[in-house]
């Protein structure tokens, strides 16, 4: 089984080269002027235009307005759109993009629920709930909360760096993985040898 990497909260050219270069299938641009890990859709422009081909730019919202959305994906020339707050399906599904829908994972979530509401979407995240915050917290969630006969394709979050990787696949059995915080030297900031060591555990458990 291959598993798909998403390496999230790209801030510079870079970083978003080295990531590729490393493996990942996507990076993440973060449309949320609250997070350190915002981007201007000027910057994101560069950075996408920089990619190589077949790699997912992939925008990153919470509780967006419409020409948000509308603007940068098109400033940035984003392939999927990915909402972390409390959009509805039909505001998720009003654009001409595919999207993700993120769910902050605890005890009493019903993802099988989420994943019928969103049934639009191409794929559930599964974040950390921490209260007051969207994701990227890099906190952990139980992984033994997540159904095994989800209808979407799940792609796992939170908390994911080298050290827990093998282990979190293994368990979840994810489509894809996204990672942020545990590959940072500092916020925004992507950090090589921690990147590499995350897609070593990667490829790791897709021998399991």
């Amino acid at each position: 089984m291959v598993i798909r990497v998403k390496i999230c909260g790209i801030t510079r050219v870079e970083d978003a080269l080295t990531a590729v270069s490393l493996g990942a299938n996507a990076i993440g641009l973060v449309f949320w002027r609250q997070s350190a890990r915002y981007v201007a859709p000027a910057k994101a422009r560069e950075i996408v235009a920089a990619l190589p081909p077949f790699i997912s730019a992939v925008g990153v919202y919470v509780n967006p307005d419409t020409e948000w959305v509308k603007e940068t994906s098109s400033t940035a020339s984003l392939n999927l759109l990915q909402f972390h707050g409390d959009e509805s399906p039909d505001f998720c599904q009003k654009f001409s993009l595919p999207y993700i829908k993120a769910v902050r994972v605890r005890a009493g979530v019903d993802l099988l629920q989420y994943a019928t509401r969103y049934a639009g979407a191409r794929g559930l995240l599964l974040d950390t709930y921490v209260k007051g915050e969207p994701g990227g917290t890099g906190h952990v969630f139980d992984w033994h909360l997540i159904p095994p006969d989800l209808p979407l394709p799940l792609i796992l979050s939170g908390g994911l760096h080298a050290a827990n990787i093998s282990e979190a696949i293994r368990q979840a059995r994810p489509w894809a993985v996204d990672v942020s915080s545990g590959v940072e030297a500092a916020q925004g900031i992507k950090d090589a040898e921690k990147i590499a060591a995350f897609m070593q555990g990667v490829r790791n458990s897709e021998s399991l």
